[in-house]
């Protein structure tokens, strides 16, 4: 009689549990979204100057915003999480705009109420100035009377160059509000020269 034997049964039958390989992380790459022109699109955290106010979203090219917004904090790659950030904000960033432009219109009418400003300057006898009354005199004349009138808020055509002359000088202090002051250029006398 032939015997019979049993095949012995293979070791990958049994019942061990498989052994989680790990997963490989994978960085999503962030796609920069282009604008209609082919350019990059931000979206602006402060306002810039001949670009946009805080939270729009425009197309600047590709250098520009990564050269300069980004780096300096003036705009962020408008994501989902930055567009929830940036809309949480806005509500702060308004109420601040309309008390600053409430200041603003504030100084606006201090300064039509003002009479001429005075400055001396040193001159020749013929009235001529030695220098030139800029907007950096002004300014600095109009901050001794606390008014915070800054240098880039004077738009003087030209500086003035003689002396006992009354300019009428435009002042635009921002968000449309401007202003005109009355400066009086004065000659000092020759003891006041040093």
């Amino acid at each position: 009689m032939a015997k019979t034997t049993k095949k012995p049964e293979p070791a990958a039958q049994k019942t061990t549990p498989a052994k989680k390989l790990p997963t490989k992380k994978v960085k999503k790459r962030q796609q920069v979204k282009k604008g209609k022109h082919g350019g990059m699109l931000v979206v602006l955290v402060n306002d810039v100057e001949h670009l946009g106010k805080q939270g729009d979203m425009v197309e600047v090219k590709p250098g520009y915003a990564r050269n300069y917004l980004l780096p300096y904090g003036l705009a962020v790659i408008p994501t989902d999480e930055n567009l929830r950030t940036l809309e949480q904000y806005k509500i702060k960033v308004q109420k601040a705009r309309e008390a600053k432009i409430a200041d603003l219109k504030v100084l606006a009418e201090q300064l039509s109420r003002l009479p001429a400003v005075t400055i001396e300057a040193n001159a020749t006898e013929e009235g001529h100035l030695y220098g030139s009354i800029g907007p950096q005199e002004i300014s600095k004349t109009l901050k001794g009377k606390n008014l915070m009138v800054e240098p880039d808020m004077v738009r003087l055509e030209q500086h003035i160059k003689e002396a006992n002359t009354l300019t009428e000088v435009p002042l635009a202090l921002g968000y449309g509000i401007e202003a005109k002051i009355q400066v009086l250029v004065v000659a000092l006398s020759p003891g006041g020269r040093r």
